[in-house]
C-alpha cells in the first residue's frame, strides 16, 4: 500500500478549534486508558538518561498523548523528570488538566512548530502519533532541527499503513460513543457533538483512516533520516515494539 499524503481535517486552520480539541481529547484518553505506549518505556528512559537534562519536550502533543501513564513509569527511574507539552494548535484546557493530575507536567501556551523548536525548549524531543501529519520535506525538517540543535528525538506511531489499521478506524465511532462519558475534563459540548450532532465520531473515523494511509513505514523512516544533513553525527534506531493492543513504530535519534 503506497503512502498517500492526503490531509486530515484537524490539521486545517479552518477546522473549528473546539472540534479539534474533542478529537485530540479522545486520542489522549485512548492512549492513557489502554496504556498503549507502556512497552516503549525503556527506550525513552534510556534517552532521558543519556541526555542528562531530565526533561522531555513533547511536540504536536494534541491532548497530551500517552505521556501521563508513561510519566508514572519514567519517574521511578527519573524522579525529577519534567515534561513540557507543546502543539501548533495547543489544547490548553487539556494541557492544564494533565498538569493538575501530575505536577511534573508543564506546557507552552504559544504555538510551537515541530519543524523549528524554540531554543529555550531543551530536552528529549518526543512525538506520539503525529509524524504522519507531516509531508516528507517537513518530517525531514523535524529531524534536521533536532540534529542542528543536538537534541535527542524519539517519534512513535501506534498504527501502521495496512488494512488492519484502516479497518480498526472504520469501527472507531463505536469506541467514541462508548468512551466519551469517561473523558475528562467533562464538556457538555463534547456530549452534544458526539451524541446529538455526531461530528466527533465522524471526524475521528475520517481522520483515523486518513492517518493510517499517511503513516510512514520503517524503510520510509530510514529514507527520511538519509536526507538529513549531518545525520551521521547521530545514532539512529528504527523499528517496531510490540505493545498490547497495538505495535508501536519508532524512530529514535541521539547525538554521538
Amino acid at each position: 500500500m503506497k503512502r498517500k499524503q492526503l490531509f486530515e481535517f484537524e490539521d486545517q486552520s479552518w477546522f473549528p478549534g473546539f472540534l479539534r480539541n474533542y478529537l485530540t481529547d479522545f486520542l489522549q484518553f485512548i492512549s492513557n486508558q489502554f496504556d498503549i505506549y507502556k512497552n516503549i518505556t525503556p527506550l525513552l528512559s534510556e534517552l532521558v538518561k543519556k541526555d542528562g537534562n531530565n526533561t522531555i519536550v513533547d511536540l504536536a502533543s494534541g491532548g497530551g498523548g500517552g505521556l501521563y501513564r508513561l510519566s508514572n513509569r519514567l519517574k521511578e527511574e527519573h524522579p525529577d523528570l519534567k515534561i513540557i507539552l507543546t502543539d501548533y494548535y495547543p489544547n490548553l484546557k487539556a494541557f492544564e488538566y494533565v498538569r493538575k493530575q501530575s505536577a511534573n507536567f508543564g506546557y507552552e501556551k504559544e504555538s510551537v512548530d515541530a519543524r523549528k523548536v524554540p531554543s529555550h525548549l531543551k530536552g528529549v524531543r518526543t512525538q506520539f502519533l503525529s509524524l504522519h501529519h507531516f509531508r516528507e520535506e517537513d518530517a525531514v525538517q523535524i529531524l534536521q532541527n533536532a540534529v542542528d540543535s543536538k537534541s535527542p528525538i524519539a517519534l512513535f506511531e501506534s498504527q501502521e499503513r495496512n488494512v488492519k489499521s484502516v479497518l480498526a478506524m472504520l469501527f472507531s465511532p463505536i469506541n467514541v460513543l462508548l468512551m466519551t462519558p469517561f473523558i475528562k475534563p467533562f464538556s457538555l459540548g463534547r456530549i452534544v457533538f458526539t451524541y446529538i450532532i455526531p461530528l466527533v465520531p465522524l471526524f475521528v473515523m475520517l481522520d483515523g483512516v486518513l492517518s493510517a494511509l499517511r503513516t510512514y513505514t520503517i524503510p520510509e523512516m530510514n529514507e527520511l533520516i538519509s536526507r538529513v544533513e549531518g545525520h551521521e553525527h547521530f545514532e539512529w534506531k528504527t523499528g517496531k515494539q510490540k505493545s498490547s493492543p497495538v505495535g508501536i513504530l519508532y524512530l529514535i535519534g541521539t547525538p554521538k
